[in-house]
């Protein structure tokens, strides 16, 4: 007698589920990776504080490197060190990656320091880090143009001024 037609599907997605679940404990560094990089893209995205987007670019920066350095691993390889008169062949581990994430990790702890010091100084200008409340101090202020109704617009998407009655570049 032959089994369910259903039993083979079962079987096979019950197999590769277990698979998968292999997969993910052995390769660790790429789910840390994954769940730092949603982490961090979801803080950037989503929180309306401007320190917060920095740690949010912190955290999607730290998965970047560790995406490198994961991808970089050699299992059994070496140092690309040869001594002199030793085997030229061998299982080598590429430094570039290592390489490559120290000059990110410099460029990040700078552009973390630059972003924390505009924070100060819009802290200390508004009084405020939240991006919603800047955008409306600014529209006040007249930094930033102010929110236009649909049919304000004329017919080729200028806006008539005010004061001259005629159209202005925006």
């Amino acid at each position: 007698m032959s089994p369910p037609l259903g039993a083979g599907a079962a079987a096979s997605t019950l197999a590769s589920a277990t698979g998968a679940v292999e997969v993910l404990a052995t390769r660790h560094a790429y789910v840390a990776f994954a769940v730092l990089l949603c982490i961090g893209l979801y803080m950037m995205i989503a929180n309306p504080n401007l320190v917060k987007k920095i740690i949010g670019l912190n955290l999607f920066q730290t998965a970047i490197f560790l995406l490198f350095i994961a991808s970089a691993y050699v299992d059994g390889g070496s140092i690309p060190i040869v001594p002199t008169g030793g085997p030229e062949g061998g299982l080598y581990v590429s430094p570039l990656p290592h390489v490559l994430v120290l000059t990110a990790i410099v460029v990040g702890v700078s552009l973390t320091a630059v972003g924390l010091a505009l924070c100060i100084r819009i802290y200390d200008e508004y009084g405020t880090l939240r991006t919603d409340t800047l955008r409306g101090l600014l529209r006040e202020e007249g930094s930033i143009p102010s929110r236009r109704s649909p049919g304000a617009s004329g017919a080729d998407g200028a806006v008539e001024s005010p004061e001259t009655g005629g159209e202005t570049d925006d």
